[in-house]
């Protein structure tokens, strides 16, 4: 079952690539600077992830107004991450859930992922929106079951205010 608002943050340590190579990056230290939006998305060079990443890159200012570091995950490698953030333009940090483990403290885990359409790859990550608060507690939950829906972005913003 998915955390939900109010729950506390299941918090994890996972890849991105820096400009220097693989970094870290830990949910609990980004949260003494700021309250962090988790999007996951299932999969990395695909049409839907892709507009929903470029759209949140291009809007990253506003939710630093609104006190927020805005990280993306997805199961994929860094380093396939790293080369879909260069060819679409993508700015936001790339976590990488390789094993899926955070998919999987989160509760949001495909046990198949488009079996219909032969994509039968269990552990990728529901598209999903989380808003961390400072204090580790959800602020806002938003999983959605078909991948091709969007999170409610006015919801994620509210919660932030």
């Amino acid at each position: 079952m998915a955390i939900t608002t109010g729950d506390t943050a299941p918090d994890f340590t996972l890849v991105t690539l820096g400009e220097n190579g693989p970094e870290l990056f830990t949910l609990s230290e980004a949260l003494k600077d700021s309250k962090v939006v988790l999007l996951f998305v299932p999969m990395a060079f695909t049409s839907v992830c892709t507009e929903e990443f470029c759209d949140v890159s291009q809007g990253l200012g506003e939710y630093k107004e609104l006190g927020a570091t805005v990280v993306g995950i997805s199961g994929d490698s860094p380093f396939a991450q790293s080369a879909w953030a260069e060819k679409e333009g993508i700015s936001l940090p790339l976590l990488s859930d390789y094993q899926h483990q955070v998919a999987e403290a989160y509760g949001i885990a495909y046990e198949q992922f488009l079996p219909e359409k032969n994509l039968i790859m269990g552990g990728v990550p529901k598209r999903s929106a989380f808003v961390i608060g400072q204090d580790g507690k959800v602020l806002y939950a938003e999983v959605n079951d078909h991948p091709k829906d969007l999170p409610d972005f006015a919801k994620v913003k509210a919660a932030l205010a």
